[in-house]
């Protein structure tokens, strides 16, 4: 899969503010052929990230995710220093749940580096990012493999993840509304993640802020129900004021 390009990016970014870009517009704005232009919206569309229509493009339909390669390519930056923030939140000697996601694969990658630490994970990524680290034990939840992203799902994977109490649970979301409603795009992704929250002492979300810019329909649960939020820039106002109200820490990767 090809990752997305620096140009590529911004345009996805005036999408999403927009609602939809224009190909002659966009060759105006980076000075590049109305050509350049049609085959970066085509290799979009091929991730799953735009939908072409006459003369441009929008974004894709809010009821499914972008391609899974796609989403390691936006914000990556920012889903890095999440999760080294993240990671510094979890202390040597404990044990933690890491669910499906393109962010939590960062938080395993930031991880290493401790020690005496217990992970189960629905996410075969995680897995690969840790097999064979010293002083990190894994451990993966059974269930359906899902060919798209490497996500274990399915009740084989909520009965497995009922088993344990953990110290702390690391998820992400596809979608985050102001009204502090965190959601997903998969009904069985879904259930897992609800399974880790349960079962977790300490949950941490990790989302950059373009989460709060899309929309997913199922629900994984309220930011309430979490003890932290780790993200790149402050978040809208309504959703702060709700962290203040039920005591969520918000912290901020790039703060020190």
């Amino acid at each position: 899969m090809k990752p997305v390009s620096p140009r590529q990016h911004d345009i996805v970014d005036r999408a999403r503010h927009q609602g939809r870009v224009v190909v002659d517009e966009l060759a105006e704005h980076f000075d590049v052929t109305p050509q350049t232009i049609r085959k970066d919206l085509n290799e979009l569309c091929e991730q799953g990230i735009l939908q072409r229509v006459h003369g441009g493009g929008i974004l894709v339909s809010g009821v499914r995710n972008y391609n899974y390669e796609a989403r390691r390519s936006l914000a990556s930056d920012e889903k890095k220093q999440i999760g080294l923030k993240a990671a510094s939140l979890v202390p040597d000697n404990s044990s933690l749940m890491i669910n499906i996601g393109t962010t939590t694969e960062q938080v395993a990658y930031a991880l290493r580096g401790k020690r005496g630490i217990m992970v189960i994970t629905n996410n075969i990524n995680v897995v690969n990012i840790l097999h064979g680290v010293p002083n990190i034990e894994v451990i993966v939840a059974g269930g359906v493999v899902r060919s798209a992203d490497g996500g274990v799902v399915g009740e084989a994977t909520v009965d497995f993840i009922r088993q344990f109490k953990m110290d702390y649970a690391i998820i992400g979301a596809s979608a985050i509304d102001e009204d502090g409603s965190i959601l997903d795009y998969d009904y069985r992704e879904v259930k897992a993640a609800q399974a880790i929250i349960e079962n977790a002492r300490n949950c941490i979300l990790v989302a950059d802020s373009t989460k709060f810019e899309r929309t997913a329909p199922v629900r994984i649960g309220h930011i309430s129900q979490l003890s932290g939020f780790v993200t790149d820039n402050p978040p809208p106002a309504p959703f702060a004021r709700i962290c203040r109200e039920h005591d969520v820490e918000v912290i901020l990767a790039d703060s020190d």
